[in-house]
């Protein structure tokens, strides 16, 4: 089976709740979505930078099944943020600081260019130069899928639109799938996955609804990172022959069970 390349951020985050769950904790696109994967049984390498502060990963207990060959390290601090979140798990105010994740763009094209014939997942986030990355991968034929993050997805969706309906695959929440249809013709897009929280997420092709599922119920003890736990969980599933029903389904329980369970800490050196 293909290794999935995961291209995106892995941070240091704070996130906060108004009843005083959250706090420090490891995040970022690329480490929950390459995590679910390796999970999933499709093995994930996230194409990312690390500052010297995370440079200890790839030997973190739990972090260690990953393919870490697709990395970079800097000198400098990694990728943070600061998230902060209303009861219904609705993001309300973010603080970015990018690090040396300035340095992204410039390593993901060069390990595209090393793997043309890969497969990419394309987290799209700033500081990402998602024009750059995705003109590369279409332009080498390469089978890629995408996903957006809320605060930057309109900006993202319009830079990516040309190249959208190459994807194989392009997850949004409900409200992104909005903005996507405000800027391009989903009917032309052969897979788009909809997540919606709580209730229940849907794909579609080339405009036809195709599957839903409705996740498990689970007391959510942290969101952020849930979508991206999904979209790897898809894709593995579907990689290994799963039907888009049967992917659909074991996405959205592996995302509830992942709003359920204890924040990633941050290991120590």
């Amino acid at each position: 089976m293909e290794r999935l390349d995961v291209i995106g951020n892995i941070s240091r985050d704070l996130t906060r709740y108004p009843d005083h769950r959250g706090g420090p904790r490891l995040g970022g696109a690329a480490l929950f979505v390459s995590l679910a994967a390796t999970k999933a049984g499709r093995r994930a390498a996230p194409v990312c930078v690390l500052g010297s502060d995370l440079a200890h990963l790839p030997e973190a207990s739990g972090l260690d099944a990953l393919d870490w060959s697709a990395r970079a390290q800097f000198e400098g601090s990694s990728t943070s943020f600061d998230l902060e979140y209303d009861l219904q798990g609705e993001l309300v105010a973010i603080g970015t600081h990018y690090g040396v994740a300035t340095c992204l763009t410039e390593h993901a094209l060069r390990h595209v260019d090393l793997h043309p014939r890969g497969t990419y997942h394309v987290c799209c986030r700033r500081p990402l130069d998602v024009v750059a990355v995705l003109d590369r991968l279409a332009g080498n034929g390469t089978d890629f899928s995408v996903d957006f993050f809320l605060p930057s997805a309109e900006a993202m969706i319009r830079a990516a639109a040309d190249w959208l309906p190459k994807a194989t695959s392009v997850f949004v929440n409900a409200v992104e799938y909005r903005i996507l249809e405000q800027v391009i013709d989903a009917s032309a897009l052969p897979e788009v996955v909809i997540t919606d929280g709580p209730r229940a997420a849907v794909v579609r092709c080339f405009g036809r609804q195709v599957a839903s599922a409705v996740p498990p119920l689970h007391h959510p003890r942290e969101v952020s990172g849930a979508g991206d736990t999904l979209a790897g969980t898809f894709l593995a599933h579907r990689a290994q022959g799963a039907t888009i029903a049967q992917a659909l389904a074991e996405a959205t329980a592996a995302a509830a069970r992942y709003v359920a369970a204890s924040s990633l800490p941050i290991p120590a050196p």
